[in-house]
């Protein structure tokens, strides 16, 4: 597969300096190149190919910010006429351009930033300015938050975001989120399903700091409309696998009293890295009534200090008919992967139903030298 770093190649910086020559003539298309391939291109991962470009771009614009955004707009426009299609990862660069050196104009960064998300969002650019400029930029997102484009409408949410992964974090919203919720009640019932995805996302972020707040908001939404009930639904999935009771019971998952779990068995005691886990058991509901369940699973996986740290996974959440058995299998890959550094020795597998977990059993992850 093609390393998305790979994105930035001979063909996309021949269409994109052409494109800019449109719009600026005396855009320098050879220094430009000499700048992208510097000794150090090749061992660049993706962002920093991305922070590169900005900086080999800042060498050929006007010093001038105002006027150097001007053209880049221009260039925005000349990209759509020629069919460019939008979001395109590539130009990621074009906000990245306003974070770097638009901190000291606000007003044209504002303007600018959204006209960009129209584009290529803005999410990662407009938190530096939320940083050094709380108020204003708050005060900024709520008025984008009723935008007649629906990227503009997103940006409101998404940048705000307190914990949007891959991007710094907003500690001061962290701390106190009362700020986002007029732009989120703005956001609820969005028209398009990716605003509307974005508030769940950020409730979702707010969750881990101030649970309280979102199941307030959970319980005031629910029921409004099928958006709103999607919303607090998604918005609650942290707090769902963390086996918030009152949450459950919003959400119609009762008692486990009349549930039995039985059977449950580790096929794969002993696993190599790159193997998988299998295991198997059995859920009765032993009701005379149907019953909403929501089943998971917990891997608790070896930490370096050696204690266990649980991460739950979904299996489903259904109605289960009364005095019913259903038999269950699973199967968690371990696999190498980026995110989590794994340890040799002893891990558990536990199976959670309704927020309560049932049962817990041990087996032994090897790592080859």
């Amino acid at each position: 597969m093609e390393l998305f770093k790979n994105l930035y190649n001979d063909k996309f910086f021949g269409f994109f300096t052409e494109t800019m020559r449109e719009v600026y003539p005396d855009f320098n298309t050879s220094a430009f190149m000499d700048y992208i391939y510097d000794t150090k291109w090749e061992q660049r991962e993706l962002k920093q190919r991305m922070r590169h470009v900005t900086l080999a771009l800042k060498e050929q614009l006007p010093d001038d910010f105002e006027q150097s955004t001007k053209l880049l707009l221009s260039c925005i426009e000349q990209l759509k006429q020629n069919r460019l299609k939008e979001h395109s990862l590539e130009y990621m660069f074009f906000p990245d351009y306003i974070e770097c050196y638009g901190l000291e104009d606000l007003p044209t960064s504002i303007s600018v930033m959204e006209e960009i998300t129209q584009f290529i969002s803005c999410e990662f650019a407009v938190r530096p300015f939320i940083i050094r400029y709380p108020n204003e930029m708050m005060k900024q997102m709520l008025t984008w938050s009723t935008h007649d484009n629906f990227k503009v409408r997103r940006l409101a949410s998404e940048g705000c975001r307190p914990r949007l992964p891959w991007a710094m974090a907003l500690p001061e919203l962290k701390k106190d989120p009362s700020p986002i919720q007029p732009i989120l009640e703005n956001l609820k019932n969005d028209e398009t399903d990716f605003v509307r995805r974005s508030v769940a996302n950020n409730l979702n972020d707010i969750a881990k700091d101030h649970p309280d707040l979102v199941i307030e908001t959970a319980k005031r939404w629910k029921g409004q409309t099928p958006e709103t009930d999607w919303i607090v639904k998604h918005a609650s999935r942290t707090l769902l696998k963390q086996g918030n009771a009152e949450l459950m019971q919003l959400f119609g998952f009762g008692s486990t009293e009349t549930i039995k779990l039985s059977a449950f068995k580790v096929h794969t005691p002993k696993i190599i890295l790159g193997e998988n886990l299998e295991f198997s058991f059995s859920l009765k509901n032993m009701a005379k009534d149907v019953a909403k369940i929501r089943v998971e699973y917990g891997i608790y996986y070896q930490k370096a200090n050696g204690t266990l740290s649980r991460k739950v996974f979904k299996i489903n959440e259904k109605e289960y008919a009364p005095n019913s058995s259903t038999s269950i299998e699973r199967k968690q890959h371990f696999k190498p992967i980026t995110t989590r550094v794994y340890h040799s020795g002893k891990h558990q597998v536990s199976i959670i139903v309704n927020g309560v977990e049932m049962d817990k059993k041990d087996f032994t992850l090897s790592i080859p030298q």
